[in-house]
């Protein structure tokens, strides 16, 4: 048993001597990416009864699963209407390892606009060639639709809603965007971005507005470790509106959480001490002769490492 311990605890040191041999290899060259796109356009004319759900959930980048952008979107009634709707899904992901620095870049977003025009009246319609055929069904249902979106890292929370209406005419554009970037260890940051833009007329009906926002101080573990305190129960900004009656409502709301960590090293660390060729390979800082001298520049730590930001997952539908 003891002679199995050992043999195991060498190996250990084995792997992780080879996965820091690798850390500081500059001849270690690795790049990947993903990209995984869902598109979706509707275009709907027409009289009689409709019913329309959309749900769409993803993951929050490098969060080993935790939920990250949603968007939902429901709508039924009788009647007419004259949809046209466009939406997004995006999950992309790039990491290049230099041998010396890891840079990874991620974001996960959705994107929808929809354009939608209904008008309520009962219908009666001959359904088959059966029993409905000689007993018509009548629809009778006042207009209802609502969207809602959320972005659970930042705690972020949109809503929309429309009931028991005679006419809708809405125009309605929203992106949820939950992105995150490292560069090696010194620098981490993102940003959890959320707006929706709303121009509509109500007639006679109910209309509901909501918004909340969480505290954002401890984003990164807001909504997943900590539910009971950070969750929607306590919001920083809360909005709720109400209106019953025929109205024109125009909405233009965004919310964007950025947060930006960088981690300061010690610079004599990475200096030679019995010459230079016993400086750190990937020291990105000072030259060999800058530290063979003994008196180092002052650097900017911020401008160093911000000047190696070069966006790869630029283009697509959220941007």
């Amino acid at each position: 048993m003891r002679k199995t311990i050992i043999i195991a605890i060498l190996a250990l040191s084995f792997l992780v001597g080879m996965a820091a041999a690798a850390e500081t290899d500059p001849d270690r060259k690795v790049t990947a990416s993903r990209n995984i796109t869902f598109d979706f356009e509707q275009s709907v004319q027409g009289s009689g009864y409709f019913m329309t759900y959309r749900y769409i959930q993803l993951d929050s980048p490098d969060s080993g699963g935790q939920k990250g952008p949603m968007y939902k979107d429901y709508a039924h009634g009788s009647g007419t209407i004259d949809n046209e709707i466009t939406i997004c899904a995006e999950d992309i992901e790039y990491y290049n390892d230099d041998g010396c620095w890891a840079e990874w870049e991620a974001y996960s977003c959705i994107s929808a606009r929809e354009d939608n025009s209904m008008v309520y009246s009962p219908m009666t319609m001959a359904i088959g060639n059966g029993y409905y055929a000689r007993n018509p069904v009548r629809y009778d249902s006042l207009l209802k639709e609502k969207t809602c979106i959320k972005n659970y890292r930042p705690v972020t929370s949109m809503h929309h809603q429309v009931e028991y209406a005679k006419a809708v005419d809405k125009e309605i554009d929203v992106i949820v965007k939950d992105k995150q970037y490292y560069y090696g260890d010194p620098v981490y940051e993102g940003v959890g971005y959320t707006t929706m833009k709303i121009n509509e007329d109500v007639t006679d009906g109910m209309v509901h507005i909501g918004v909340l926002q969480g505290e954002p101080n401890s984003m990164n573990f807001t909504g997943y470790h900590t539910p009971e305190t950070s969750a929607w129960r306590n919001p920083m900004i809360e909005i709720d509106e109400d209106y019953v009656g025929t109205f024109h409502i125009e909405k233009n709301m965004t919310l964007e959480v950025p947060y930006k960590d960088v981690i300061e090293e010690s610079d004599w660390l990475t200096c030679c001490i019995g010459g230079c060729e016993d400086m750190d390979p990937c020291d990105r800082k000072y030259t060999c002769e800058e530290c063979m001298v003994g008196e180092l520049p002052e650097t900017d730590e911020s401008s160093v490492f911000d000047s190696a930001y070069e966006p790869a997952t630029n283009g697509g539908c959220c941007n």
